[in-house]
């Protein structure tokens, strides 16, 4: 199985999200890897392809086959969107993706910046939602706007699962209350991982 994390924008919380999922999963017995086709902003190490790595790495032995630049594939110095920041090359995707796979159960893979990023020409980041057949969980931060975030993607795009990266303590007072009256079902990343999962079919 592939799950594809993405988010409502950049700097929403996906790393945090995917590092918790590796925890959780990898707790209850499955084997996780980790994927991050594209990383921009690089100086010298990709960092949170690093951070997914090293902590898959301490569940799935496995994955000692493998390096960092397997991981994160595509790496650019420009903190830019990748049509921007340089020449995405899919065939060095593609090699490490199937380098990777093989040695999970679950791949999770990580995008970079929101839904909507342009990767190449006619080519987004949600298209590889269908690219590696995967599926799709959008993390919404909890801060004062994410309800306008949060349902212009959903007019975009229809995610498996979305839940809240929970880090503003005024979500309970300022957005909570519309996204229960309309979702019935607001979920926290901090509190409902089982939900999540069961939500993404595992």
């Amino acid at each position: 199985m592939n799950i594809f994390i993405t988010a409502t924008n950049t700097d929403v919380g996906k790393t945090y999200t995917t590092l918790k999922l590796i925890e959780y999963l990898s707790q209850k017995g499955y084997k996780v890897g980790v994927f991050k086709p594209i990383e921009t902003g690089v100086i010298n190490t990709p960092i949170d392809g690093k951070k997914l790595f090293d902590k898959a790495l301490e569940y799935n032995k496995n994955l000692k086959n493998v390096s960092l630049d397997d991981i994160v594939p595509i790496q650019f110095s420009l903190p830019a969107a990748p049509i921007v920041a340089g020449d995405v090359e899919f065939d060095k995707i593609d090699k490490a993706y199937k380098k990777i796979k093989p040695l999970c159960d679950i791949l999770l893979i990580e995008g970079a910046g929101g839904i909507k990023v342009p990767i190449k020409k006619d080519f987004y980041m949600y298209d590889f939602i269908k690219y590696f057949n995967a599926k799709s969980f959008l993390v919404v931060q909890s801060k004062l706007g994410c309800i306008n975030d949060l349902e212009l993607n959903l007019e975009f795009f229809s995610p498996d699962v979305w839940a809240i990266n929970l880090y503003n303590k005024n979500f309970y007072k300022i957005t909570y209350p519309y996204l229960k009256e309309k979702y019935k079902e607001v979920l926290i990343i901090q509190k409902d991982l089982d939900k999540i999962t069961k939500k993404l079919g595992v």
